[in-house]
């Protein structure tokens, strides 16, 4: 390696620029990239909150679950549950999105761009449909 050479290299102004995001526009792939990262986190922090608190209130005793299921029962604790569910079923839509990326299929851009915008629809009436199965049995 030359010394001049990494010196041409670092003053050269012809070189390539990473585009950033002011380059980029946003589209149904990068939105739904970025939901699959989120309802991750949100299945990893909220959902495992609630399932440990769930399974500590089932070995505590029945007073202790009472309190569980007092609180599950709540409007605001049947947002969070719905909310925890809808996550996981869009997660779980996303990630059969990505197994059919990965597998090298679904690269086309009207066919990326239609199961983009599918994948968090089918996610919210899949959690939709569990919970009126819930509720109506």
């Amino acid at each position: 390696m030359q010394t001049g050479n990494l010196a041409l290299m670092a003053t050269a102004t012809n070189r390539p620029l990473s585009p950033h995001l002011q380059i980029w526009k946003w589209g149904p792939a990068m939105a739904v990239s970025i939901l699959h990262r989120a309802t991750g986190t949100v299945n990893a922090i909220a959902g495992l909150g609630v399932l440990l608190w769930w399974l500590g209130a089932l070995v505590s005793g029945p007073e202790a679950y009472a309190t569980f299921a007092a609180c599950a029962k709540t409007w605001y604790g049947q947002i969070v549950l719905f909310g925890i569910t809808a996550s996981v079923f869009i997660h779980a839509a996303s990630g059969v999105r990505h197994f059919v990326l990965d597998i090298g299929a679904g690269f086309e851009l009207e066919t990326n761009k239609m199961w983009s915008i599918l994948s968090p629809v089918i996610g919210i009436a899949l959690a939709v449909a569990f919970w009126a199965v819930l509720l109506l049995a």
